[in-house]
């Protein structure tokens, strides 16, 4: 079984430095709680706003990194993570529909342009679950 996905889970983007976890932050829009918490769905990806940074990028397609790499004779250097999550997370669980979008599970991914991909590593509640 998958755990549904809650405010202040916790998500890791595959390119940001360690530790490289940030809190999603689901905003109580959907108007249903889980585990006490706001619950997401699939929709709950905008940058800065449900996925905040993740400190450091370390992509080596992020056009930032390229730069700045470049700009450092060569040198591999980072740049502040900013997330490009345009599109919204997937799959979801397709079973269980929350303001018309499929909830957000564990297993769910969401990726940024830069190319990480954001995952989750604790859903924020143990308590329930989704088909």
């Amino acid at each position: 079984m998958v755990s549904h996905v809650v405010n202040t889970a916790v998500i890791r983007c595959s390119c940001a430095m360690p530790p490289g976890t940030a809190p999603l932050a689901v905003l109580p829009l959907h108007r249903m709680l889980s585990s006490q918490q706001p619950a997401a769905n699939i929709m709950d990806h905008k940058p800065m706003v449900n996925i905040p940074s993740f400190g450091m990028c370390a992509s080596p397609s992020s056009p930032g990194v390229i730069a700045a790499t470049s700009a450092a004779a060569g040198t591999f250097t980072p740049i502040p993570c900013i997330p490009k999550t345009v599109s919204p997370w997937t799959a979801g669980a397709t079973t269980v529909i929350l303001d018309q979008a499929p909830v957000l599970d564990d297993i769910s991914v969401c990726p940024c342009l830069d190319g990480g991909t954001v995952s989750v590593v604790y859903a924020g509640q143990v308590t329930e679950w989704v088909p």
